[in-house]
């Protein structure tokens, strides 16, 4: 397990923190497939595991990994699942509890071959409790979790914030940290341990900034309060070309500062909420004068916090994106974090069938392969897949 940065010469590839750890990925969709995707960024080897009815990871996330497919309903599917195992040092997947305990798969049984195993569960509801084996999505967790509650405006529904926040955010970045800190963990045990991470757990421990604050005027109900919208100098405001420019004035220098570009005069007192409609009106109305983009040129080293509201088709030409992220586009996301003063270069992406290569480096026989994985588990359409075939409107 690789574990220290490169000190080879200058024109060799730098090496990843994470070379060296080998990945068993049996996960579906996004946020499992996700999260090994990082991991997969930073160096880990990853086999994505198919076979199945269930739905294919989602293809962006499929760089830097190997495929291969399994009948894992079948005893020779299960065996090379375990075989594979006993070489790996993590094991992730995203079924409703007790389902890989019925694949053979389950966490006794593969720690049992393994024991430095780190075997991962990304689930919704967690393993155990009432809910646990209810279907859901990032919004059903959202909203079990009083995250969608306190997202949107006063005068409408609560929005939906993409599925950023449940699925990526408190589902693949908190199993991504209980990976590697299980990994840490074993070069002090010498022994791997299980991974529980819920995203109903990652969306309550994402809110601890504001549980506290809630039903107070921080943050009184959904669309009102100093984060939510309500604050008159952290909302978004309409421009003269229909666009938006996003203003995150909360500090006294920031609002003078704001203030100062907008009006030339005397600021007012930004925490009395007495003022805030007034203040309101007048921003509305001063910024629908310029457009956009005018805004963001005039507020340029002003320390307002002003920043122009992209539309995704926007963000790579924009000058600081594209200088921090000169190779990185829409189809292939820079690699995160940095370690040093240059990013890694994204892994490529190959999703070619490995089954034959992997399984047999593993030891397996042809005969054992076939039976393993078969032409009809190698050529299963699978129920779901990302993006669904919709019908346009008209």
């Amino acid at each position: 397990m690789a574990n220290h940065a490169s000190t080879g010469s200058a024109n060799a590839a730098p090496r990843k923190p994470l070379e060296g750890v080998r990945i068993i990925d049996m996960s579906r969709l996004a946020p499992g497939p996700y999260c090994t995707m990082l991991l997969a960024d930073l160096g880990a080897e990853v086999i994505v595991v198919g076979g199945g009815r269930a739905g294919n990871p989602i293809a962006t996330f499929s760089r830097g990994k190997h495929f291969i497919k399994l009948d894992l309903k079948s005893e020779a599917g299960q065996r090379a699942l375990q075989r594979l195992c006993q070489t790996a040092d993590v094991f992730v997947e995203s079924f409703r509890p007790g389902v890989c305990d019925r694949l053979g798969a389950g966490y006794e049984a593969l720690s049992k071959e393994n024991p430095r195993l780190v075997y991962c569960s990304v689930t919704g509801y967690g393993q155990k409790g009432p809910l646990a084996q209810e279907a859901g999505h990032d919004i059903s967790y959202l909203a079990l979790t009083g995250v969608l509650g306190a997202i949107g405006p006063a005068d409408g529904p609560p929005s939906v914030p993409l599925n950023l926040l449940a699925d990526f955010a408190a589902g693949s970045f908190i199993a991504a940290l209980g990976i590697v800190a299980a990994l840490f963990d074993r070069t002090r045990t010498g022994k791997g341990q299980y991974v529980d991470a819920a995203m109903i757990d990652g969306c309550l421990s994402l809110m601890a900034m504001h549980w506290p604050v809630w039903q107070t005027p921080i943050l009184p109900e959904r669309g009102q309060g100093l984060l939510a919208g309500g604050a008159p100098y952290y909302r978004c405001y309409e421009c003269a070309d229909g666009k938006y420019v996003s203003v995150g004035a909360l500090e006294h220098q920031f609002f003078v500062n704001l203030w100062k570009v907008l009006f030339d005069t005397e600021p007012p007192d930004h925490m009395d909420m007495r003022l805030w409609p007034e203040i309101r009106e007048r921003f509305t109305a001063r910024f629908r004068e310029k457009t956009r983009d005018e805004w963001a040129e005039m507020f340029i080293g002003k320390d307002a916090c002003i920043m122009p509201v992209f539309s995704p088709e926007e963000v790579w030409n924009q000058p600081h994106i594209a200088a921090r992220h000169a190779t990185s586009n829409a189809l292939s996301v820079p690699v995160i974090p940095r370690f040093g003063a240059e990013p890694f270069t994204p892994p490529a992406t190959d999703t070619t069938d490995r089954s034959d290569e992997i399984l047999a480096a593993v030891g397996l026989t042809a005969a054992e392969i076939a039976l393993a994985s078969p032409e009809s588990e190698r050529n299963r359409i699978p129920s779901r897949t990302w993006p669904p075939k919709m019908t346009a409107t008209e």
